[in-house]
């Protein structure tokens, strides 16, 4: 099995950061999750070539000797979550690259909040084949019980108080994963919201219930707008699931309650990098999602079409400023907009990386200023507030129409956020 890496000048290749480990006296040593590819940046240049997976290693050791699994924060709404897969078909699209009379099939899962939770299991951050491939892209295979576990109880009831519950579906970067952002995800679920997440086939690391894993194919290249075809199947699926079907090719059942409770009429859209580009191509096709949230979306190629509903950056490395792409969108946007930067933010500061990478640095001693290299000097700490409230407050503005002082403007609890003009 071998992956294509990709790059910009944004982002640390997977050979300059294997360098960085190496000279941190890492070798033999267990590689940090986070650490395990490249910040898949923006769409650009990529950089040839494939990787051979190496030898399992020992896993780096707590103090007592046990394994010293990463871990990510937990949500801060009223709720317990729950999450489930999703094997999709888009019978309308044929693939065939995997073979004749195939269609393009797809891996989602739906997070929401949940009731009666604790009895049922943790997902994992990544399904097994999907880690394993993640990990061996770095030329490190380590352990992969290293892993981070979600807060996400893997097929608990549904949580619901009368109304139907808002939608946000979410679209990763390039050569991503549909975990990247569990953080938000799990966030958002929290407070009430399905949100629906996709592994972009032949552009993302996914596996299928049948045990197959796929990695990013450089010979498919996808752009935003394909990422966003994608997604408009998948509003299709939300449709079905509102109106009580099952959309799971193999039928396998969903969690009680999942059935009718998503309000069709009530839909955002997120997504990072590539998937923040494809946020915007969505909006401009598909009139069923009402507001849009970018994270360091490039907006390549340039989008010349006006929107006229709610859109939001949060920019880092794309910024107006610096990214004539970006600065060429955002006068088309004529409904409620808004573009914030966090101090010290880099590409991949509004994502799961920002917290997963200072703990795998500390399981193989890197130096704060290598880690500063990777993720910017935004403490992640404050990282992660920041990618807890922000999204929250936008969506509920424009989904529930529950205003927040946040979105008005800078904020005391925020010193670090800038809000451009």
């Amino acid at each position: 099995m071998t992956t294509t890496p990709f790059t910009s000048r944004h982002a640390m290749t997977r050979r300059r950061l294997l360098g960085a480990a190496l000279a941190a006296g890492a070798t033999g040593a267990a590689a940090p999750l986070a650490l395990a590819r490249p910040a898949w940046a923006a769409d650009g240049a990529t950089t040839p070539g494939t990787t051979t997976p190496g030898t399992t290693t020992p896993a780096a050791t707590t103090a007592t000797g046990g394994p010293a699994r990463l871990t990510l924060p937990e949500p801060t709404g009223p709720h317990p979550v729950g999450t489930v897969p999703l094997h999709l078909l888009d019978a309308s699209r044929p693939d065939p690259l995997a073979g004749p009379g195939r269609f393009r099939e797809l891996m989602a899962s739906v997070w929401y909040p949940a009731r009666e939770a604790g009895e049922h299991p943790l997902a994992p951050w990544m399904a097994d084949g999907a880690l394993r491939a993640f990990l061996a892209d770095t030329g490190f295979a380590i352990d992969p019980a290293l892993a981070p576990l979600t807060s996400g109880r893997v097929g608990a009831p549904v949580h619901r108080a009368g109304r139907r519950l808002p939608v946000v579906v979410y679209s990763h970067g390039a050569h991503s994963h549909r975990a990247d952002h569990t953080v938000m995800v799990q966030e958002l679920a929290s407070h009430g919201y399905v949100v629906v997440t996709v592994d972009h086939t032949r552009d993302a690391i996914t596996e299928f219930p049948d045990g197959l894993v796929l990695t990013p194919d450089r010979s498919v290249p996808m752009g935003p707008k394909d990422f966003a075809a994608d997604i408009r199947f998948l509003l299709d699926q939300v449709e079905a699931l509102a109106a009580g079907r099952n959309p799971d090719v193999d039928g396998r059942p969903l969690p009680a309650g999942l059935l009718h409770a998503l309000d069709p009429d009530r839909i955002g859209m997120f997504g990072w990098s590539k998937g923040g580009t494809a946020t915007a191509y969505t909006m401009l096709t598909d009139r069923r999602v009402r507001a849009g949230l970018s994270l360091d979306g490039p907006m390549q190629p340039t989008i010349t079409t006006d929107l006229d509903r709610p859109f939001m950056m949060m920019t880092a490395a794309f910024t107006r400023a610096g990214q004539p792409d970006v600065a060429e969108f955002w006068p088309h946007l004529r409904g409620w907009r808004l573009d914030v930067q966090a101090q010290g933010a880099v590409h991949v500061s509004y994502g799961d990386n920002q917290v997963l990478i200072p703990q795998a640095a500390k399981l193989l001693g890197l130096t704060d200023e290598q880690v500063r290299g990777m993720i910017g000097t935004l403490d992640p700490a404050r990282a992660v507030k920041i990618q807890q409230a922000y999204p929250v407050a936008f969506f509920d503005l424009h989904l529930r129409h529950r205003a927040s002082r946040l979105l008005d403007g800078p904020s005391a609890a925020f010193p670090e956020v800038t809000y451009l003009p």
